[in-house]
């Protein structure tokens, strides 16, 4: 009988763990921040300095509010934001209301419209 309780409350620790484990990670998860680029002008030339002073987080998500016919969103590595190009194959975003989760370390957005990233239409955001 002493041999079953010691069995049920090793099992009691391990079910209480993996609780906390896992609403450790729904925790995280529920607390990514969702950050409108360009604040209430939206995405739009002269965003460049719209990230600086803000703090990101693995997980917080860029949201690119913007006219669909006239701009666009595309990922690009640094040297594609200091040159204003895109390379083949970059994730491009459309919708005019994309949502990005940011991922650890710098993350680069441009829109490749002619001309448009050369403006200012251009924006990194570093998470940790």
């Amino acid at each position: 009988m002493a041999h079953q309780g010691r069995g049920n409350s090793f099992e009691a620790i391990a079910m209480a763990t993996i609780l906390l484990v896992s609403l450790s990670l729904h925790l995280n998860t529920v607390r990514a921040t969702d950050f409108i680029v360009g604040d209430a002008n939206g995405w739009g030339f002269n965003v460049q300095s719209w990230s600086n002073g803000k703090n990101f987080k693995v997980g917080d998500n860029l949201v690119f509010k913007y006219n669909p016919q006239a701009h666009n969103v595309v990922k690009v590595d640094a040297n594609g934001y200091q040159s204003c190009s895109a390379a083949p194959g970059s994730p491009t975003y459309t919708s005019g209301n994309d949502k990005i989760a940011l991922s650890k370390g710098p993350n680069y957005f441009i829109c490749t419209v002619p001309g448009h990233c050369s403006m200012g239409m251009k924006v990194q955001a570093i998470a940790s």
